[in-house]
């Protein structure tokens, strides 16, 4: 008959670390608090000792689920950067102790109530918000109760701040850019793929708008065109109606790296070339990016700064507005060798 193990106790692990309990305890509950040194000293311990904290016995003194609630999209082929920031979202908020519940909820203020639900249930601590859209109802509703929560993503208001701290990537920095490093390589003709409207995420006019004020200030043609779907697809057709204009693009900014798989797609059923006819770029370095024949020339989203930044401003950022912009950077690769 096998012995059953003791459990380690916090104590064993303030032992073991040097510190007190309430370092300990710290570590697990508010990171935030300690340097990083002690951070550190203390997950060794707790990694050595096989430290498992016991949930409920933690619920009941805190008050605290020690669950961060995230809403999966309905959506799952809209980005193909969310899977991994997904991924890293959920180490960020393992590192401070806590757990990620994931649930789904219907678009807009129907989905409203799953949110209550939660929160009535005392399920989880707050809410890390994605898929954000023009005029978002989730976050005024959740500031005006003050609840905790931090969003990827901004609302875009038509008047005031947005409700709560958000952390965004700016993309009509990145596209504007793209357009300038286009330019600069000695095209003149720049065409952006998007999305017909309309359109509710904000990001989607965001990187048109870059590409599109970024032409006018050098003073190029603004020619564009729609994908009436999320598809490969539908920016083949996009791109089929620039192609058989009087003055076809030189270059093409999609607003997606599926969009502008799409664009390739086109691109070469005209036998045209890739990144020497025609240039081609996307947006967010997704697996796509790196996958297609010669490699395609995008925009990289600063993943774990991104999540690292949603963690900290849910726990210290809640009684405020204003959030953190993020830079993109740009990858270049055969599709469009820009240097």
């Amino acid at each position: 008959m096998t012995e059953r193990r003791q459990a380690v106790t916090l104590r064993q692990v303030a032992a073991q670390a040097g510190v007190s309990r309430q370092t300990v305890s710290n570590v697990l509950n508010a990171p935030e608090r300690v340097e990083e040194t002690t951070l550190r000293k203390v997950q060794a311990a707790i990694e050595s000792l096989g430290y498992q904290p016991n949930r409920t016995a933690r619920s009941l003194a805190t008050r605290q689920a020690g669950l961060i609630g995230y809403c999966l999209a309905r959506h799952p082929g809209r980005s193909l950067f969310m899977d991994p920031f997904l991924h890293t979202l959920t180490e960020a908020i393992e590192r401070t102790g806590r757990r990620m519940l994931v649930f789904t909820a219907p678009d807009g203020a129907n989905g409203l109530a799953t949110y209550a639900d939660l929160i009535a249930q005392r399920a989880v601590d707050g809410f890390i918000l994605s898929d954000t859209v023009g005029d978002d109802p989730r976050h005024a509703w959740l500031a005006g109760r003050g609840i905790p929560f931090a969003s990827f993503g901004r609302t875009w208001p038509a008047q005031g701040e947005q409700p709560g701290p958000w952390v965004d990537v700016d993309g009509a920095g990145a596209c504007a850019e793209m357009v300038g490093r286009l330019h600069a390589a000695g095209h003149d003709q720049i065409a952006f793929v998007g999305w017909c409207d309309p359109v509710p995420m904000g990001a989607a006019h965001d990187r048109r708008r870059g590409w599109q004020e970024e032409c006018r200030r050098l003073g190029l043609s603004e020619q564009s065109a729609c994908a009436d779907s999320d598809s490969m697809q539908a920016a083949a057709r996009a791109t089929a109606v620039l192609l058989d204009e009087a003055n076809p693009p030189t270059a093409i900014v999609a607003a997606s790296d599926l969009l502008a798989v799409g664009v390739l797609t086109e691109v070469r059923r005209r036998k045209l070339r890739p990144g020497h006819d025609i240039w081609v770029t996307g947006f967010d370095d997704s697996v796509l990016a790196g996958s297609v024949d010669g490699g395609l020339t995008t925009v990289s989203q600063p993943t774990a700064g991104i999540t690292s930044a949603l963690v900290r401003l849910l726990d210290t950022g809640a009684e405020r507005s204003g959030g953190v912009l993020l830079r993109g950077r740009i990858v270049a690769r055969g599709s469009a060798p820009i240097d």
